[in-house]
């Protein structure tokens, strides 16, 4: 890795952990720990903005498309989850974790936390700062990056939307969202986040080359902090267990790609 890399590097952590440590004095205020989910775009995308800024703009064109489309998709997340979450509490996860971490959840959840996020999303803007760095014209493969994160925003844009709609009816009270996208993929939201930010690493290996292949990090960590961490594995834990006809749901549908439903499901 080239050493001139550090100092952005760093800043880039810096202002992640400033973030997460502010939030985390609101989160003790509130009793509300899920906060740390609201700055979690904030926080990814700023380091990456604060590196690409510190660097010389050797990306070109890289440069000012994936800083946009950073920003659509942080503001995108943001807002939605922030609108989704006002006057609801702790997210249920959360307050899970809460439990299993008392007494003293409050100073706990500085590392357990909101320390933890900071790291990761740090870790999750790698190709920000790699496509800062490129040095090669804008090809067919930025091409092809653009285009898989713009439809990993929108679809996952459009997934959380029927979501929502879908929850606001109360005749779908206890019922199980197949509809839309969610009839092809238990986690179409989950799976359009994935597809940004391998479209993003796309974009910066098209400029770096194999010496910034070392930032797929960031795709392969957001992949598994969805299917094995705090996505499928975690919102499905019990998920069967309130929802009956969840089981079935999952007999039929694919849990994250999306793929024709299944015939035959109990």
């Amino acid at each position: 890795m080239n050493g001139a890399l550090l100092w952005p590097m760093t800043w880039g952590l810096v202002l992640c952990l400033a973030l997460g440590l502010m939030t985390w004095v609101v989160s003790l205020a509130r009793e509300d720990a899920s906060l740390a989910d609201r700055i979690w775009p904030l926080a990814i995308c700023g380091a990456g903005l604060v590196q690409m800024a510190l660097l010389p703009a050797a990306g070109g064109t890289r440069v000012p498309v994936m800083a946009l489309l950073g920003i659509v998709w942080a503001a995108r997340l943001g807002i939605f989850l922030t609108i989704r979450n006002w006057g609801h509490g702790e997210d249920r996860r959360y307050r899970a974790l809460r439990e299993r971490n008392m007494p003293g959840f409050g100073w706990k959840s500085l590392y357990l936390v909101f320390g933890l996020q900071a790291v990761l999303a740090w870790v999750v803007s790698a190709p920000f700062l790699v496509g800062a760095i490129g040095e090669a014209p804008w090809g067919w493969i930025d091409w092809a990056g653009a285009a898989l994160t713009v439809f990993g925003v929108v679809f996952e844009s459009i997934g959380d939307t029927q979501l929502a709609r879908f929850k606001a009816d109360a005749a779908h009270r206890g019922k199980v969202m197949d509809r839309g996208l969610w009839r092809f993929t238990r986690h179409p939201n989950y799976f359009g986040e994935a597809c940004v930010w391998w479209g993003l690493w796309l974009m910066a290996v098209s400029g770096a080359g194999w010496a910034g292949a070392w930032s797929a990090v960031s795709p392969i960590l957001m992949t598994v902090l969805l299917l094995k961490v705090s996505g499928v594995v975690m919102l499905e834990k019990d998920m069967a267990e309130r929802r009956p006809a969840y089981r079935d749901y999952i007999a039929r549908t694919n849990a994250f790609v999306p793929g024709p439903p299944r015939r035959g499901a109990i």
